[in-house]
């Protein structure tokens, strides 16, 4: 029977799925295993919030698959898996709702300044302040997004359903096909002067990383509100917390952070962001993605390309070719 680790949480119904048919050892509750301590039998890898270095892929002799839970796959080493003959997947457009309808979740409670206000009943303060709990009005105002994927096309839509306009930045995306999603394809210094509230959804990589930096928040609207549901290490979190504290830009909300690369499961040590300090930021604890109906999709996609693999098929929605020459 195969063995299969499971490094955080999914779906109960996909859980008990893979539990019927392989040995399972849980990443997370009450019988966690630390990875290393198993690794030498283990023949697939669901991956959630872990990070999969090279010395764990190459203490995994006879891993075949890392099947990623959702799309991103920062947290793995994709060079090393692919010398070692190890397929990485992921599950595109599983989550690809939750995290858009996530986006105005995030730019909503900024925008009416939702968790001052609560913070204030739960003190019991009711009448008092209300002045300076004064909101914005998402309608008639600029959407702008980086990235126009599939989670960038819904918050398009979503924005359009709210009366916003909305502008798109994205260095691969057609004029033809933003235009027909009902937006503007504009470059991005032109985005970060325009946006009223800015929605960031692209990949993590080199060129990249702080993408928003100091002079870009600069540039930004003093009344602009920015949203990252993508990947930390997009927006430079140092310059964004000087940009906060000295009234740069009116708000940020933050499903992801720089820090995660160093810890995704406890990344606030780490962070330049003190818990309640900053004004004007909202944090969530990168839970964009975490829907129900997300869940199932992305729990059942995820086992549907292990099962594929542990049968001696290639994966479905592979990002590695681990039948490469060096490893056919």
């Amino acid at each position: 029977m195969s063995e299969i680790y499971v490094s955080d949480p999914i779906h109960p119904d996909v859980l008990a799925d893979i539990q019927a048919a392989a040995t399972v050892h849980l990443g997370y509750g009450p019988h966690k295993v630390d990875y290393l301590d198993i690794s030498a039998n283990i023949d697939a890898v669901i991956l959630r919030a872990e990070n999969f270095t090279r010395d764990i892929i190459a203490a995994s002799p006879q891993l075949k698959i890392i099947a990623r839970h959702g799309v991103g796959t920062n947290n793995v080493d994709i060079d090393a898996a692919t010398e070692h003959g190890v397929w990485v997947t992921t599950t595109p457009g599983a989550n690809s709702n939750a995290v858009a309808e996530h986006v105005f979740a995030l730019l909503l409670s900024g925008a009416r300044r939702v968790p001052t206000a609560v913070s204030r009943v739960h003190a019991g303060n009711w009448s008092e302040g209300k002045a300076d709990l004064i909101g914005f009005e998402l309608s008639g105002r600029t959407m702008g997004i980086i990235g126009f994927g599939a989670i960038g096309r819904r918050v398009a839509a979503i924005a359009q359903g709210f009366g916003m306009t909305v502008l798109a930045c994205d260095p691969v995306a057609t004029e033809k096909e933003v235009t027909a999603a009902g937006a503007r394809l504009v470059p991005l210094d032109v985005l970060i002067t325009e946006a009223d509230a800015i929605s960031i959804h692209a990949p993590l990589l080199p060129s990249t990383r702080h993408m928003i930096g100091a002079q870009e928040l600069a540039r930004m609207k003093k009344t602009a509100f920015i949203v990252n549901t993508s990947r930390g290490g997009l927006v430079d979190e140092s310059a964004l917390a000087a940009a906060l504290t000295e009234g740069l830009i009116a708000g940020a909300a933050f499903d992801v952070l720089e820090a995660e690369s160093i810890d995704m499961k406890d990344p606030l040590t780490h962070t330049p962001f003190p818990h309640t300090t900053i004004p004007g930021l909202v944090l969530t604890p990168h839970i964009a993605g975490q829907t129900e109906e997300a869940f199932l999709e992305a729990g059942t996609g995820s086992w549907a390309e292990v099962k594929l693999v542990l049968a001696g098929h290639a994966p479905t929605h592979p990002v590695n070719n681990a039948l490469s020459p060096a490893n056919a």
